[in-house]
């Protein structure tokens, strides 16, 4: 059995629909890294999508699901409770950035948590609209695409968006977008075509991922959060990617001076279990009535007691710290590289959630192809990448933080080589 013979198979079995950026097909994993069915060993610049920050099959992990295994795998919360869903409750509850009492609700994806952070927003609100920004990424159910700033391939072909659903510019101060910009888009729009006594909520990330890992600038967090005050609306953090020590804090929102009024959060939480969760304010997470929230697999028991190693893993290796390290690592590298191909116009992002953006030599245009042929290059030495960004012209290192600095070493080395070897080519 081979790459070449499954990936045939898959043609035949799977929808087109589902993307693969690698036909890699892995056969066991650890660590930082991963051994495909061949073979062949792959250092993993990927983490799942960021969801395996404590590292594939982190020791501590596997044995807190083989010992929930042994008790039970799934009773439904919501007909037979179990405590230490009551209990991961409460240390987000706790570790979630606002000064303020919180509850907490577990589902199964981050699209999932979007989907109820609104309902509970409107809920709370009794009002109806929603604005997000242009680039970010909010997930595949029709809100989520609704939500999400990038047409092609997340609404293409797809109908009608949800209604109520308004995009303003994301500020981005290498295209040329500033804060004041994106500010002033939304008194626009409330000038415009909605009233601001109609939004329930706005809703952005952090640090966006799918469009591109920019940072949200502190101004204009404050901004908003002083714009939702005004008004009455909510302030909703899609702590998604960004979340469980990815850029040097547990949730980025740490890294502001103002606090959401909903968080939601997957992908890191559980350890490459499938778990999410919607934390606020408790009063807004009471305005939905009995039964309105929840699921059939929300908070199953493995996911569960995945997420409660996860916080422990954290916390005893201080990956907070040893992100904001490795991040800074990176970017020095990167930077050296930077001084002498003029294609990369870019470095940036907060802890270990870093990016490169690749334009065309004379820096005019985003530059896809030269984007696309690093990402493959690092793939044949051994690298696994992801792009990302609007444009397709930005390389996100979303590595686990726990990766050895040999292994990151040599990531480094094989990184280089390959920017080197596309320039050269």
């Amino acid at each position: 059995m081979n790459n070449q013979e499954i990936s045939l198979r898959r043609d035949s079995a799977i929808s087109k629909g589902v993307g693969m950026q690698t036909q890699i097909y892995v056969e066991r994993a650890s660590g930082s890294e991963v051994w495909d069915v061949e073979g062949n060993r792959y250092i993993d610049f990927a983490a799942g999508i960021a969801v395996v920050n404590t590292g594939h099959c982190h020791p501590k992990i596997m044995a807190a699901v083989s010992k929930q295994s042994e008790a039970f795998t799934h009773t439904c919360h919501q007909v037979l409770p179990y405590e230490n869903y009551i209990r991961l409750a409460e240390r987000l509850n706790d570790k979630v950035p606002g000064n303020f009492d919180k509850k907490t609700v577990f589902v199964t994806t981050g699209a999932e948590a979007v989907e109820n952070a609104i309902k509970i927003a409107r809920a709370a609100t009794g009002r109806p609209a929603v604005v997000a920004f242009g680039g970010g990424f909010h997930g595949r159910t029709f809100m989520g695409m609704s939500l999400t700033g990038k047409v092609a391939p997340y609404k293409k072909n797809f109908g009608s968006m949800m209604p109520d659903v308004y995009h303003v510019p994301f500020p981005i101060e290498l295209h040329g977008t500033s804060t004041a910009d994106a500010l002033d888009g939304i008194a626009k729009l409330f000038k415009s075509d909605l009233d601001p006594e109609r939004v329930a909520a706005i809703i952005l990330e952090p640090v966006q991922g799918e469009g591109g890992f920019y940072p949200a600038p502190a101004d204009l967090m404050r901004g908003l959060r002083a714009l939702c005050d005004e008004h009455g609306i909510l302030l909703i953090a899609d702590e998604i990617q960004t979340g469980f020590a990815r850029t040097g804090n547990l949730f980025a929102m740490e890294g502001y001076d103002v606090a959401s009024d909903l968080t939601t959060m997957a992908k890191g939480l559980a350890g490459g279990l499938p778990l999410a969760a919607v934390t606020g304010k408790a009063e807004i997470m009471d305005s939905a009535q009995p039964g309105g929230l929840g699921g059939t697999y929300g908070g199953n028991p493995l996911g569960i007691a995945a997420a409660h190693a996860v916080l422990d893993v954290i916390e005893e290796e201080d990956l907070c710290n040893r992100a904001n390290e490795l991040g800074s690592r990176l970017k020095q590298r990167l930077n050296e590289i930077r001084s002498r191909v003029p294609e990369m116009v870019d470095v940036r992002g907060p802890g270990f959630m870093i990016a490169a953006e690749f334009n065309t030599a004379d820096g005019k245009a985003p530059n896809p192809e030269f984007t696309n042929a690093v990402r493959a290059e690092a793939l044949k030495r051994g690298l696994v990448l992801l792009t990302c960004g609007v444009y397709g012209n930005v390389i996100r290192f979303l590595a686990p933080i726990t990766i050895p600095d040999e292994i990151f070493s040599e990531a480094l080395d094989i990184l280089e080589a390959s920017i080197d070897a596309v320039k050269g080519a």
